[in-house]
């Protein structure tokens, strides 16, 4: 009896722990689940949209906020007011190697042999940003070859673009406007719906629906503007539209005023649809102009009147606009210094998508200024190099390299200006005059150049 009251009292006790651990499992392993879900909502919180804007031969002097008087920038104005300006942005004096820079984060002597033609081996923010799991996007002007393989190698799923191949000139692909042929998502569109439209309202109504198709998952649209590129010509809001004749050759410099403001429309349908969609606050927008204005523009900025410098290393060739905005993260109306390039692109982005900075692309030229788009701890630039060497299909292979700061820059040749009291670069300062600062600020821009190389 003592044995079988024992075997009973063991049989429910082994009964009852059984049941016990029966539903520990069965509570742990919904608790697991409920967990499991979570760092996908945190992964998605923490890796906020970036639209990113290029608005095509765009200088310093263009928009209002930043000191221009010929145009009309309501939307880009008010993303600075919304954001944060910044007041020492360089560029490549054109626009392939200015993009080359933006997309890989290197300098053009590591990553640039011709116009127009990225190498399949580069890496970009396409790619960073696509294996940190956005959703990707290109739109407007490719430029850099290859088509379907290359858009798609370098990280970008959905595209709508110009020029998807290498053409020497350009102007062998035809208008860039009105009736554009537009290649997107493997192959050309049909005339007969291309021949109707005007190229921006394409491309802009593409990332609109590309940000509607991805709104519930992080998100990455480049667009890399048509306007103000020449040929200057009417925009839709603009009675001369209907009858222009789309050449590349036909172009007249009274239209673009009308340009700009249609560049600034299209960024605020951006904007617009950003914020209906209740994105706002988990968006990022940049907009930066790829390199200094057309020569054939004269712009009113503040109290003197500039002409565009596109294609020329001086100041008004390569000072470029750059606004960031990102409402409850940088500071509205908040102004910044500090010296960029455009190799700070990508590393910038990856602390945005707070993803690592890729350690197998090679070796990167870029300084990140997200702390400073944070308000966090920063370490800006003394310096910024460029290396232009364009190899454009008309020749245009001189080679110039050099450095500078916020004031002085150093040419590999020797030469040594105060650009900002010299903007055209015409009386280099002689060492033998040079002050004590003059000569070590020249020694440190020296020691910048002479360690970029391969």
């Amino acid at each position: 009896m003592k044995h079988y009251l024992r075997f009973t009292a063991v049989f429910i006790f082994t009964a009852f722990i059984t049941l016990l651990f029966t539903a520990c499992e069965k509570t742990f392993k919904s608790a697991n689940t409920s967990v499991s879900t979570e760092p996908e909502n945190l992964r998605i919180a923490d890796k906020p949209n970036i639209v990113f804007i290029v608005g095509d031969d765009i200088g310093y002097e263009i928009p209002t906020i930043d000191g221009g008087r010929s145009y009309s920038t309501p939307n880009i104005d008010r993303l600075a007011k919304e954001g944060m300006r910044f007041l020492q942005c360089r560029s490549a004096p054109l626009c392939s190697p200015s993009r080359f820079m933006i997309l890989t984060g290197k300098y053009n002597f590591r990553n640039y042999t011709i116009w127009g033609v990225m190498d399949r081996s580069q890496r970009t923010i396409g790619n960073m940003l696509k294996d940190a799991g956005y959703a990707t996007c290109y739109a407007g002007k490719w430029q850099l070859d290859g088509g379907d393989k290359s858009i798609r190698n370098f990280g970008f799923d959905n595209y709508s673009v110009w020029c998807p191949f290498k053409q020497c000139p350009e102007d062998l692909e035809g208008s860039r406007y009105k009736g554009a042929k537009i290649y997107q998502d493997g192959g050309y569109l049909s005339s007969t719906i291309t021949d109707s439209q005007y190229s921006e309202d394409h491309f802009t109504d593409y990332v609109m629906n590309f940000i509607d198709s991805n709104k519930s998952r992080p998100f990455f649209a480049y667009y890399a503007m048509i306007l103000c590129h020449k040929a200057f010509s009417p925009t839709p809001d603009d009675p001369e539209y209907p009858d222009w004749l789309a050449e590349p050759g036909h172009s007249d410099t009274t239209f673009f005023p009308s340009m700009v403001k249609y560049m600034d429309k299209k960024i605020g349908l951006l904007v617009t649809k950003i914020r209906d969609l209740g994105l706002e606050n988990n968006t990022i927008i940049v907009y930066v102009g790829d390199n200094g204005t057309q020569k054939e523009i004269t712009s009113a900025y503040k109290n003197i009147t500039i002409q565009g410098q596109k294609g020329q290393t001086v100041e008004y060739g390569i000072h470029v606009p750059l606004i960031c905005r990102w409402p409850g993260t940088i500071p509205a109306g908040s102004i910044n210094s500090d010296l960029l390039d455009f190799t700070d692109f990508l590393p910038t982005l990856a602390g945005v998508a707070n993803t690592p900075v890729p350690t197998t692309y090679g070796i990167l030229d870029g300084h990140s200024f997200y702390p400073q788009l944070t308000g966090g701890i920063a370490t800006p630039r003394n310096s910024v190099f460029c290396h232009f060497k364009p190899m454009q299909c008309s020749g245009n292979d001189k080679l110039f390299r050099y450095a500078q700061d916020n004031s002085y820059k150093l040419y590999d040749s020797g030469s040594f200006y105060r650009f900002t009291k010299d903007l055209a670069e015409e009386n280099p300062l002689v060492d033998s005059l040079l002050t004590s600062k003059q000569k070590k600020i020249k020694q440190n821009l020296q020691a910048v150049i002479n360690t970029m190389h391969n």
